[in-house]
């Protein structure tokens, strides 16, 4: 049985935050599941998801937003940087993308790290022994980040949004779309629900 997940998701978006924990949760399950963790890039530094839909993230998924990022939560996000990276580190040292999120996550959401240039990056590169290019901390989409911006196009084509946060989790030929609204207060409980999903899809092929 080959499993994979993909994760459509953007780094400054607190509904992808909430959601982050669900991929903890099915990567602990499912080790050998090939993980994809697939920035939108959304966030161009023209707005924010703002402070109503921080509370809500905060209040459904129980997670802590801390008081730095509470304090500019209305100022306007650029997610490219980070889109870049990540990309970079899907291509280069995939095995380190979901713990590179967390923190990525923890830095933005928690510390209140906007993640706007190369410097805010540093503590997350040292620590995850990475070596990025200059590129990565352009303002422009990186190559990495365009690939994964077709990869995007394809899946939503198939699910049929261009909503995000958004799992696909894909074992053999058989896709399994997760909502994930349904589990932010309990990431656990995907972890139940996709057991379901797959012996269902044995039971269809025995």
């Amino acid at each position: 049985m080959t499993t994979e997940l993909y994760f459509i998701y953007d780094s400054h978006c607190p509904w992808s935050y909430a959601a982050t924990p669900l991929v903890n949760a099915l990567q602990q399950a499912y080790p050998e599941m090939n993980v994809h963790l697939l920035h939108s890039a959304h966030y161009i530094g023209k707005d924010s998801a703002g402070e109503e839909q921080m509370q809500a993230a905060a209040k459904i998924s129980g997670l802590k937003f801390g008081r730095d990022h509470l304090r500019y939560v209305n100022s306007p996000k650029n997610s490219i940087k980070t889109a870049n990276l990540m990309g970079w580190v899907q291509s280069k040292q995939a095995d380190k993308q979901l713990p590179v999120l967390n923190a990525i996550q923890r830095a933005h959401f928690i510390e209140g790290n906007p993640l706007n240039n190369k410097h805010d990056f540093n503590d997350i590169v040292e620590k995850f022994k990475l070596s990025p290019s200059n590129k990565v901390f352009k303002d422009e989409l990186s190559m990495d980040a365009e690939y994964v911006l077709e990869g995007i196009a394809e899946i939503q084509e198939i699910i049929g949004t261009t909503d995000f946060p958004a799992l696909v989790m894909s074992v053999d030929d058989n896709a399994i779309f997760i909502d994930h609204s349904q589990y932010l207060s309990d990431p656990q409980a995907v972890v139940a629900a996709v057991e379901k999903e797959i012996a269902a899809i044995k039971s269809v092929k025995n």
